[in-house]
């Protein structure tokens, strides 16, 4: 490792500035790169606001080569997910950093360091912070911008931690649809109206008046429909609060979908504009004082969608209601003058949701992969 790296702690809001702002000089030049939004980031990296943090220790590190700011990196220590997977595992998020493969190595042996402080065996990431949030590097698919709350980086990154000995532990995949090779076929219709006839289900959109009881039913659906999956960790009420309020400000609520049976909720879907074509335009991740103009004049020319989350309650997964969330998706979405969407991120070995996504006439088009090594 180059004597002249440093790696000093994020101990102050200037340093938080530079932790969230040193994107843009790595991606500087790069067309593809979306600007987050700075207020976002500050807020998502609060730990005074993001609960999150409140039960999952993390500590934010910068790298300095030869005084100048080269790297950042997140090391993360996710209580609820040890404990709900009996594991050990530690991780690392918000990874970046120039083309230095010692600048890669410094900032991972820092957090690998702060792992085994605190007695974790295997380190995993990126998780920006947990996998309720953004996840993996872009290991496929650079020929196009990312979809809302999606990763992008250089190649190089993927070249760098590979050379560093870490290897793959998953694949998460991205579908994209569009309206010329978007597939309805009589099939899934077939399918949609037998379920409906066998388990008479209603679908609603969410209703933005009574808010906070639609999202204790979100979550209870949420924490039951996806508790088998690789990866998971459920959500406390005051997290899910915390996105979700978020959420409320940007989601179009005619596509965030809830199933009932009998009257009891049994799943939902989330499909969201896609903002990133709006923030494209935001080249400094401002909204004041001009961005949130940008942001107003904008919104309503989103023509990509992304689907998020589809999940019903274990016990009605047999009974095929995906097919009727698709149906009413495709409808509600199309009758709005979407015309492209991206399903993502579906597991590489997530079987169903793969077969859905072609059955609609989605191809892959990007792949993100998430690295670990044995500490």
């Amino acid at each position: 490792m180059s004597k002249h790296i440093e790696i000093r702690p994020v101990s102050s809001r200037s340093d938080l500035m530079a932790f969230i702002k040193l994107p843009w000089k790595i991606y500087q030049n790069d067309p593809y790169w979306v600007p987050p939004l700075i207020m976002d980031r500050l807020k998502l990296l609060s730990k005074k606001k993001n609960p999150f943090f409140k039960h999952n220790p993390a500590e934010f590190f910068l790298a300095y080569k030869n005084g100048e700011l080269v790297g950042r990196i997140a090391a993360i220590y996710n209580k609820q997910h040890n404990e709900f997977h009996q594991d050990r595992v530690g991780f690392f998020g918000f990874l970046e950093g120039i083309n230095d493969r010692d600048v890669f190595q410094a900032l991972l042996d820092t957090v690998k360091d702060w792992l085994r402080q605190h007695q974790r065996d295997f380190i995993m990431g990126p998780m920006n912070p947990s996998t309720n949030d953004e996840i993996g590097f872009l290991y496929e698919g650079y020929d196009a911008p990312p979809f809302f709350m999606m990763t992008h980086n250089p190649p190089y990154y993927n070249d760098l931690m590979q050379s560093l000995g870490y290897e793959k532990v998953k694949d998460v995949w991205a579908y994209f649809i569009d309206k010329e090779h978007l597939v309805v076929s009589d099939k899934l219709k077939r399918v949609s109206e037998a379920v409906l006839k066998k388990l008479p289900v209603t679908i609603r959109a969410v209703n933005l008046k009574n808010f906070r009881q639609e999202l204790e039913v979100i979550r209870d659906i949420y924490n039951d429909a996806w508790s088998r999956n690789w990866g998971f960790v459920p959500l406390t009420p005051d997290e899910f609060d915390f996105i979700a309020n978020d959420f409320k400000r940007i989601i179009d609520p005619d596509l965030v979908l809830i199933a009932e049976f009998k009257g009891n909720p049994v799943g939902f879907a989330l499909t969201l504009p896609n903002y990133n074509e709006v923030f494209k335009k935001i080249k400094n991740g401002r909204l004041f004082p001009t961005g949130w103009l940008t942001f107003l004049l904008n919104k309503r020319k989103i023509k990509g969608v992304r689907v998020i989350t589809l999940g019903i309650k274990q016990k009605y997964q047999p009974f095929g209601l995906g097919s009727v969330f698709y149906m009413e998706t495709i409808k509600r979405g199309l009758a709005k003058g979407y015309d492209h969407a991206e399903m993502s991120w579906i597991l590489e070995d997530n079987d169903l949701m793969n077969r859905a996504a072609v059955m609609l006439g989605g191809r892959i088009y990007k792949r993100y992969r998430i690295y670990g090594m044995p500490l």
